[in-house]
């Protein structure tokens, strides 16, 4: 039963998503807004150019409430090494991937576009409904 789980059947669907371009501490209240610990960065056609988690807002925070710095576009604070999950991918494959990661989720691709993100919580939540 759990081999035949895909990733699409739980990721979150329509996440959100930054573009390069975005001024990072209106992404940072967007995260807020969401409750999400970090969102893919997309270019015009959907592909993920990168991410921005929590921890890479964390500086940015700090130095614009200690320096009063507006901060700067997305770009110059994502990580831009992204692994990313294929929608078509067995859930088991994402699990593997959370346990032997500190990454809290994932974005979701389906032929190079960004279609959603699976966090943690979405893989617990899939398990959870087979026990």
């Amino acid at each position: 039963m759990l081999q035949s789980l895909v990733v699409k059947d739980y990721m979150t669907r329509d996440p959100l998503a930054f573009k390069p371009d975005t001024e990072v501490l209106d992404a940072v209240h967007k995260l807020f807004e969401h409750h999400l610990s970090g969102a893919p960065v997309i270019d015009d056609a959907g592909t993920v150019v990168g991410f921005l988690s929590e921890k890479d807002c964390l500086k940015v925070a700090l130095n614009a409430s200690y320096y009063e710095e507006r901060g700067g576009p997305v770009s110059q604070f994502m990580s831009r090494n992204v692994k990313t999950i294929k929608a078509s991918s067995p859930l088991t494959d994402a699990i593997e991937l959370f346990l032997g990661t500190p990454y809290r989720c994932y974005p979701v691709v389906a032929e190079g576009r960004l279609v959603g993100q699976l966090s943690r919580r979405d893989a617990l939540r899939a398990l959870e409904r087979l026990w």
